[in-house]
């Protein structure tokens, strides 16, 4: 008699988990040519810093999404495809034609069109994430959220690999024209999953007017919650990552300042960043299915709050000459944040998507992430002015206590014990 499968391994392989790998992969490549490609290619035809540095502005999409997600609440573009692949197949094939076509034009002699072209990405981009999220979330049985999630957000980081490494290595031995036509077709497979995987059925109350899109996501999430409870929810949102968040705003300089190498930090960096944090997100997913979302919020917080101490026990030992040792200090210090920032994202990319109401996930969805992403982004922005001001082991010591009261608010949002009972059944993916 064959021996069953484990319930992790069974969950691991099911076709749901495949989809969130081409949903993760198709969200996370634009936002990285945005961040890595687009930059490196302005820089090599001659932009000054100021104007590449002033490129950051395309990116407000992706922080207020809210403001146009209930649209893909309440209405489907192409009824063939249903609500959420319309919108994921229309943004996809935005995407795929408008990196193409950047490559194709000169930022010097094109520059507002290729301004306004990498704005329209940006926003094709922020859409396509309101639609993924909201189609993921849909497919998901609650027990699944955690290793969903964690797939996903790992895809996601991995697509960072292709304009951040592969296509920076094509652009030694290719044009630039051919370089974005190539790293335009990697959106391809996300296509593809779009029109091969089936619509998720539409939850009851479903928004039918715009009005009631816009309104009724945030009514149903305080008459749900209650006032002061949502009000604490939201809190937790903007606390939970603040810290750990905080702590590597400014990374890199301060490797720089403790005496390594771009080099020595790039490798280390690369291979002691991603993969622990890769790694360590899927393994935490698979936890989750054990542990549940709450429990896992505080053992994977925990985690998160302890490796900042690594930052602070590296500014301890101050600046000195690269040995083996110290090398191995930088190691450790990245790859503990790494597993703790994946972790920690993990359970809360999953608490996120629970607290949303079935008939409104794009725009609960869309605010929560929204919501995380500016209080953080602001506060990020003082991060040189605080070190500057504290010094680094002071300013490290500040982000641990930033991160105390998102692990407080746990008692109330998240309490050990009170993990909804999960749910069983997912739309038809």
């Amino acid at each position: 008699m064959p021996l069953a499968r484990p319930a992790w391994l069974t969950a691991l392989l099911n076709r749901r988990m495949l989809i969130c790998i081409f949903t993760g992969f198709a969200s996370g490549l634009p936002l990285y040519l945005l961040l890595n490609l687009v930059p490196a290619w302005l820089k090599t035809e001659g932009l000054s810093l100021k104007a590449i540095g002033a490129f950051a502005l395309i990116q407000f999409p992706y922080t207020w999404k809210f403001l146009w997600a209930p649209l893909l609440d309440r209405y489907g573009i192409l009824p063939w495809l249903g609500r959420r692949r319309s919108w994921m197949f229309v943004s996809q094939l935005g995407l795929l034609a408008s990196i193409a076509w950047l490559g194709q034009l000169s930022p010097v002699d094109h520059l507002a069109l290729v301004v306004g072209l990498t704005a329209a990405l940006a926003l094709l981009s922020a859409t396509q994430d309101i639609a993924l999220d909201a189609f993921r979330r849909e497919i998901l049985p609650d027990a699944e959220l955690g290793l969903g999630n964690a797939i996903h957000v790992n895809a996601y980081r991995i697509a960072g690999l292709v304009p951040g490494s592969l296509s920076l290595i094509l652009a030694d031995h290719l044009p630039w024209s051919q370089v974005f036509v190539i790293t335009a077709a990697f959106m391809i497979p996300g296509l593809a999953m779009t029109l091969l995987v089936k619509e998720p059925l539409a939850a009851a109350g479903t928004p039918r007017t715009l009005r009631d899109a816009v309104v009724e996501p945030f009514r149903e999430f305080f008459g749900r919650h209650g006032v002061q409870s949502a009000l604490l929810v939201l809190a937790f949102l903007f606390f939970y990552k603040l810290g750990d968040s905080l702590c590597t705003a400014l990374a890199t300089p301060f490797y720089l300042d403790m005496g390594y190498s771009k080099t020595e930090i790039g490798v280390i960096a690369k291979n002691a960043g991603l993969w622990p944090m890769v790694i360590g997100g899927i393994l935490g997913g698979i936890w989750m299915l054990k542990l549940g979302i709450n429990r896992a919020l505080w053992i994977f917080g925990v985690v998160q709050f302890v490796t900042i101490l690594g930052f602070v026990w590296m500014a301890w030992l101050g600046p000195g000459e690269s040995t083996p040792a110290r090398l191995v200090v930088l190691a450790t210090v990245i790859a503990g944040e790494a597993i703790g920032a994946g972790l920690g994202t993990t359970a809360f990319v999953a608490f996120m998507a629970r607290s949303t109401h079935p008939a409104y996930t794009a725009t609960q969805l869309a605010l929560f992430t929204s919501l995380m992403a500016v209080p953080r982004t602001f506060i990020n922005a003082t991060a040189g002015w605080l070190v500057e001001a504290l010094g680094w082991t002071n300013f490290f010591w500040l982000c641990f206590a930033l991160a105390v009261p998102g692990m407080l608010l746990l008692f109330k949002v998240a309490p050990w014990h009170g993990d909804r009972t999960p749910r069983t059944e997912a739309a038809t993916a």
